[in-house]
Parts: structure tokens; C-alpha cells; sequence
């Protein structure tokens, strides 16, 4: 949400030397000796959980599974990529390029067994160490006992049984807007007059998603979910002439959902649908709220 006003014309008569020595306090080319910071930052809102509206009803799925005695099966998640080829010059891509990341959060909070196949650096360069008997889990004892390295046995690493893959394969900036816009104020250039404006827009973004068996390369599950995203500015401004200067006051306020939260907001939906039929629940609705299902698909 932002917010802005303008002054106009009487600004610098209303703003003393102690406003603007106030200003100039606020940020410094001098390090504060303290804090080792030039200015201090703004804010100090606390670390919230990045929850949508399904995160619930993957916590209930991990719940069933515990209860029924499911074991659930391994899964690793690939490339979700941004398909949608939206970008600019100056803010880069429209969407968020982490979709994978919110698949992998996803399923743990479903309780799934998540083994990692989208970063292996790290394991491959390890892998590599301890087949050259270079790796070891205690290296103080290195060039003091010749078997202090790390072993390696067929079969140590762990394999998937599915995987998810898939992309964000839509992004419609507007489907529909509307609004008002409106100025009134009394015929004489000396008195004063408004406007206000009112709008309104809908976007919406789609993601399709496929899960596939590790051993035979089927797809045995897929899907493809959209989620509308609504915003809305509001305007509102004065101006009139005073004692021979111009007085422009706007302000304004804008909001909208945000879209990588409505990324992943589909992941989390679309990877219920995916372990809610691994886990063999049938009554989908004892995890998902009808609120949360309105066309029943679930």
C-alpha cells in the first residue's frame, strides 16, 4: 500500500530552517561509531510464518498420515518455472522465479519425505572428496590415522519415488478494471475545486503442475489451478488559490494482493491435490475447507 501528498506553491514559506535541519538528520555520510550505520533502517515489524490459505490443510494431511499409519512416500521437486515471459526493463521479472522453493516448503508441510534433487552441488563436490578419501568427519585427526575419511557404499543415497515439475504458465494483467473519476468545485478561478478517482482492477495468474513416478517416468498426476488477484487505488485531491498562492493537496492510497503470494498459494493447492491422493484420503473436504474448494473439485 503507498500513500503520497503534494504541497504546492506555499512549500518552501511553510518549511523553517529547524524542519530542514530535521531533515538532514535523518541520514548522515558519517558512520555512527555504535551502530557502524550511516542512517537507522525504517520498520521493525517482526518475522511472521508465510502462510496461505491451504498451508492448514497440508498441516492436516501431514496429520492424517500419522494417524493411519501412511508412510509417505519420497519425493523430490524440479524446475516449476516462470513460463510466462513477463518482464521489464526496470523491476526484471512480473512473477517469482521460486516456485520450486514453495513446492519444497509445501511438502513439508504435508510431512512428506523431500530428498533433494533441484541444488546438488554440495553432495557432488562431497561425493567427490570422499571418493578420494579427501572428506573426513573429524579432520583434527588428519595425517594422524590413515582411515580417517568418510566411506562411501553402493546404494547410500537415498532415491525418489515421484517428482514434481512444472511451470507458471500465465499471467493476465487485466481482465477487467473499472472505476470513477470525478471533479467539481465552484466556477470562479478564486474558490476552490476536487477531483477524485476510484479504481479498480482484476488480474489473474495460473501455474500447471505434474507429478511423475521416478521409476517409469509417468505422469500419474496433474494439474492446473488459477487464482484471481484483485487491487484498487483511490485518489483524492484539493487545490485553491490562498492570499496569491496556488494550494495543490493530493493523496492517495493503492493496494493489491500480492502475486508471489498467489504463486504460491496455487503451489500449496495444487501439491494438496498431489499427496491428498498419495495418502489414500478420500474425504478431501476433512482437510479442505469448502471456502477453500468452491467448484468441489477436491
Amino acid at each position: 500500500m503507498s500513500r503520497s501528498f503534494r504541497l504546492r506553491g506555499v512549500a518552501a514559506p511553510l518549511l523553517s530552517a529547524a524542519s530542514l535541519l530535521t531533515l538532514q538528520g535523518c541520514a548522515s555520510t558519517t558512520a555512527n561509531p555504535t551502530t557502524g550505520l550511516y542512517a537507522r533502517p525504517m520498520g521493525n515489524a517482526p518475522v511472521t510464518r508465510n502462510d496461505t490459505p491451504y498451508s492448514s490443510a497440508l498441516v492436516c494431511l501431514a496429520s492424517y498420515a500419522r494417524q493411519t499409519g501412511v508412510r509417505p512416500p519420497r519425493i523430490a521437486v524440479g524446475r516449476i518455472a516462470d513460463m510466462t515471459g513477463k518482464s521489464d526493463q526496470i523491476t526484471g521479472t512480473q512473477l517469482t522465479q521460486g516456485a520450486s522453493m514453495f513446492a519444497m516448503t509445501a511438502l513439508g508441510k504435508a510431512g512428506e519425505r523431500l530428498v533433494e534433487r533441484y541444488d546438488t552441488a554440495v553432495p557432488e563436490i562431497e561425493l567427490h572428496y570422499a571418493g578420494t578419501k579427501l572428506l573426513s568427519d573429524a579432520p583434527e585427526r588428519a595425517g594422524k590415522d590413515p582411515d580417517n575419511f568418510r566411506r562411501t557404499y553402493v546404494g547410500q543415497i537415498a532415491g525418489s519415488q515421484y517428482y514434481i515439475v512444472g511451470g507458471i504458465t500465465e499471467l493476465n494483467a487485466n481482465i477487467r478494471s473499472g472505476g470513477i473519476d470525478g471533479f467539481g468545485g465552484a466556477t470562479s478561478t478564486t474558490r476552490p475545486k476536487g477531483t477524485l478517482d476510484h479504481t479498480t482492477y482484476v488480474m489473474n495468474v495460473a501455474i500447471d503442475l505434474r507429478l511423475v513416478d521416478s521409476r517409469s517416468q509417468e505422469v500419474v498426476n496433474m494439474v492446473s489451478y488459477q487464482k484471481q488477484i484483485v487491487g484498487r487505488q483511490v485518489s483524492l485531491g484539493v487545490f485553491d488559490f490562498f492570499h496569491g498562492n496556488m494550494i495543490d493537496l493530493s493523496g492517495g492510497t493503492s493496494g493489491a494482493e500480492p502475486a508471489h503470494l498467489a504463486v504460491r498459494a496455487l503451489v500449496e493447492r495444487g501439491v494438496f491435490e498431489f499427496v491428498a491422493n498419495l495418502y489414500g484420503l478420500k474425504d478431501q473436504r476433512s482437510c479442505l475447507p469448502a471456502e477453500l474448494d468452491p467448484l468441489g473439485i477436491g
